[in-house]
């Protein structure tokens, strides 16, 4: 048999959703911060892997990144765009529907 984990296939698959969720909900988000935030939630992602995916994101048009200026550094800001948002109703909506098929009885 295979050597599989489907818990952390599924971690994987679910990081973009979890990026895209901050990025509209929370006006915002900046690689450190949601590689801290990630964190917090089991997940262990690389600058290498994380900041790829948020290119991946903006170039599939749903995030939108702009430079600012914090400390004296200059910070890449990701927002999600109005594909964005309705991208992550239609993920809620997927998401909602596994949890209530698996979900205990």
């Amino acid at each position: 048999m295979p050597d599989m984990d489907l818990v952390r296939d599924l971690m994987r698959g679910a990081v973009p959703v979890h990026v895209l969720h901050h990025a509209a909900e929370d006006g915002g988000v900046y690689g450190a911060w949601m590689a801290e935030e990630l964190a917090h939630h089991g997940y262990r992602i690389s600058p290498g892997t994380l900041y790829p995916l948020l290119q991946r994101l903006e170039e599939g048009g749903l995030l939108s990144s702009a430079e600012h200026v914090v400390d004296g550094r200059v910070r890449r800001v990701y927002t999600a765009t109005t594909a964005g948002v309705e991208e992550l109703a239609r993920l809620r909506a997927v998401i909602i529907e596994l949890s209530e098929e698996i979900r205990d009885r």
